[in-house]
């Protein structure tokens, strides 16, 4: 360790990146795994819709009660993780280049397990600006630090294959959530608490005040909800329909959230600390740099852009489009998919959707997201990265168009075909997905070379936390429509008499009763005239033809895509700067 090194440090100058350069005959393959790993750590926020059951129901636990959160707002935590991740990254990007991936890696931990911890304070006192500043703010910023830190590193430790590199380590984050999915449904049935039990709903006497339910007991009047058989049934231990007394029970939120804080703080640590960097020049044993004939065909270029001069390229801003589109699309139906999973089969096909069916298909889309991201990265490194985003947009366009299809089919001849369809479809989908964010650092370093990839890789994930505010807001927005819009075209059809009697009021307090949770369009639908067709399928079909059309968007933007002129290049723009490499 040299004294400018301790200087520049200080007590922790053994974070920084000159002092953890490799030496001779290092094996450049124990890089990946500590890649791999704090990416399967933070990749896990990819499950957050496996909380959003939960935290919609804290007070009523086997149901949401009046005083619990919704789903548009819990969904927006995951929306503001994806913000931070992009600016984190993005400010973070020079800081990257200057200290090395250990330091920021250490960083990472410290928020991201924090960040769940604060989430857990959030929770139990039901403070719900707490989970945001927890698990969204300071949990998004570990996010995009965690994320960006190994991707630099990688590229010059596998200058052979680049596309493979990036994709191994930007596996583990796809594949996050096939860990966390598992991880934190066990554990919200470890900490889970079930309700006290009244009765079924006819031995016990209700009221509804403003919307609200209560029960007469021996101790004064209580709050209540009202569990149907199949809401009873998805407890940890599976209770009885009826009634069940609010703010009793645990959903088990708070108590996962600790410990998976826990957990990753030690294991991104761990991983932290085995990061290295090559020398100076290092090139791998037996590797020729390709002839600049064959580079230019594949239009990877030779030369460097600056950080700052990147932003001033038409280049950067056509590649931040499409994969701001790419992820709008696809981030939206991860934040909700299990709760769209179920609202447009479990009413058609209820023998075969279940929460047990639901949750798969979440650890499903992990699966596939974590694969698309390998198998899309890797044969960029055949086929090239323009056409590899070819095949995102024009395959993406025609398989989101199909997801309505599949939906309005199920509606009218509820066959498991059509939920086979719309499986395929989907897991498609997040293969290349996943595979646009894995193949994104290497289309980089072939447009704008390698000197300052890593800077430049992070700002450009800004169009990450664009769409994360952006698809969750499409998909909430137009549910939340199509929710109001299936309601009042199921009112009219309710006989008064049958309303009274199911929510205990009048339907002139219609508005009052969803508000509160108390009239939903399953429950309508429940007291329906036989013969009416159940709206819920067809809730998201308005959002998959948005998301097909950015798709069309983002094809333009990817063919009209050129090599970067050369008064860009480094040397004209910044001749003081010397690669790298």
């Amino acid at each position: 360790m040299t004294t400018e090194s301790r200087k520049r440090g200080g007590m922790f100058s053994f974070l920084m990146k000159e002092n953890i350069v490799a030496g001779d005959g290092f094996n450049r393959w124990k890089v990946p795994p500590a890649s791999i790993a704090i990416h399967l750590c933070i990749g896990s926020v990819y499950a957050w819709s496996i909380f959003n059951p939960a935290l919609v129901k804290e007070f009523g636990v086997v149901t949401s009660a009046a005083g619990d959160w919704d789903l548009s707002s819990v969904v927006w935590i995951f929306s503001v993780s994806i913000v931070c991740l992009g600016l984190a990254a993005a400010f973070a990007g020079k800081w990257l280049e200057d200290v090395g991936p250990r330091c920021v890696g250490v960083t990472a931990a410290l928020l991201w397990g924090g960040g769940f911890m604060i989430g857990a304070f959030g929770i139990v006192t039901h403070q719900l600006w707490l989970v945001y500043l927890g698990y969204g703010v300071l949990g998004g910023f570990g996010l995009g630090l965690g994320y960006v830190s190994p991707v630099s590193t990688l590229i010059r430790w596998f200058p052979d294959r680049r596309g493979m590199a990036t994709g191994m380590a930007i596996m583990g984050f796809g594949g996050g959530a096939m860990i966390a999915t598992p991880l934190k449904t066990w554990l919200l049935g470890l900490f889970s608490e079930a309700p006290t039990y009244l009765g079924a709903a006819g031995a016990v006497e209700l009221v509804t005040e403003n919307g609200r339910r209560f029960a007469e007991t021996a101790s004064g009047k209580v709050e209540v909800v009202v569990a149907t058989a199949k809401e009873a049934a998805n407890l940890p231990i599976p209770g009885e329909a009826g009634v069940y007394v609010v703010g009793t029970g645990d959903t088990g939120a708070a108590g996962a959230f600790l410990t998976l804080g826990i957990v990753y703080l030690i294991v991104m640590m761990i991983a932290a600390f085995s990061y290295r960097v090559p020398q100076k020049g290092w090139k791998p044993a037996g590797w020729t740099p390709p002839a600049e004939d064959a580079s230019k065909r594949r239009m990877i270029t030779t030369n460097h852009v600056h950080i700052d001069q990147a932003l001033k390229t038409p280049q950067f801003w056509q590649l931040w489009v499409m994969l701001c589109f790419n992820v709008t699309a696809g981030i939206g139906v991860i934040g909700v998919a299990k709760t769209m999973m179920t609202e447009i089969f479990g009413s058609t096909l209820p023998g075969v959707v279940d929460a047990t069916f639901a949750g798969t298909y979440v650890l499903m889309i992990s699966v596939f997201n974590m694969c698309g991201r390998f198998f899309w990265a890797s044969m960029s490194d055949y086929i090239g990265r323009k056409n590899t985003y070819h095949c995102f947009f024009v395959l993406g366009t025609i398989l989101y168009l199909s997801i309505p299809f599949a939906a309005s089919q199920v509606s009218a001849n509820p066959a498991v075909m059509w939920l086979l369809m719309f499986y395929a479809a989907t897991m498609v989908i997040f293969t290349m997905y996943g595979g646009g964010f894995a193949t994104i650092p290497a289309y980089l370093a072939d447009v704008f070379g390698t000197m300052h990839v890593g800077g430049i890789h992070g700002r450009l994930l800004t169009a990450w936390s664009t769409a994360g505010v952006l698809g969750p807001f499409a998909i909430t927005y137009l549910r939340e429509r199509s929710i109001q819009n299936a309601i009042a075209d199921l009112a009219p059809k309710i006989d008064p008499a049958a309303f009274q009697e199911k929510f205990g009021a009048p339907i002139a307090q219609l508005q009052a009763l969803v508000d509160a949770n108390t009239v939903t369009v399953g429950r309508l639908m429940e007291i329906a005239p036989e013969g009416t067709v159940d709206p819920t399928p067809s809730l998201y079909n308005s959002t998959m033809y948005a998301m097909a059309a950015l798709l069309v968007v983002a094809f333009f933007a990817n063919l009209f895509l050129r090599p970067v002129a050369d008064r860009h290049h480094v040397e004209n723009t910044h001749p003081e700067a010397q690669p790298a490499e």
